[in-house]
């Protein structure tokens, strides 16, 4: 069981380390590939278009997609990767909270 102290210390530790809240996302990256029906060698040959599309999920089976310019995908991907660690440190605050609620003995 963790002590009043220790867990307010815990806290501000995982308050220090949030990522920068201006930049997050939240979504999936996909990879697809776009061939045009006619008059695209490129297409005829069957290679097709690689394109980065942000898909993202609302209630009631609410899909929106964004397609990316490929100089956005790294940009993209870091903002993806702040919004999951946000969430994960986010819960680890709500846990040492609890801890807070707890009496000490």
């Amino acid at each position: 069981m963790m002590k009043h102290e220790e867990a307010v210390r815990q806290r501000q530790k995982l308050l220090c380390a949030l990522p920068p809240m201006a930049e997050i996302l939240r979504g999936s990256l996909l990879k697809r590939t776009i061939r045009h029906k006619r008059g695209c060698p490129k297409c005829e040959r069957g290679g097709g278009h690689l394109v980065w599309v942000l898909t993202i999920g609302y209630a009631g089976g609410v899909n929106k997609q964004y397609s990316l310019r490929p100089e956005m995908k790294p940009q993209v991907e870091r903002w993806l990767k702040n919004y999951r660690e946000l969430k994960a440190k986010l819960e680890a605050i709500c846990e040492t909270n609890h801890a807070l609620l707890r009496p000490e003995e």
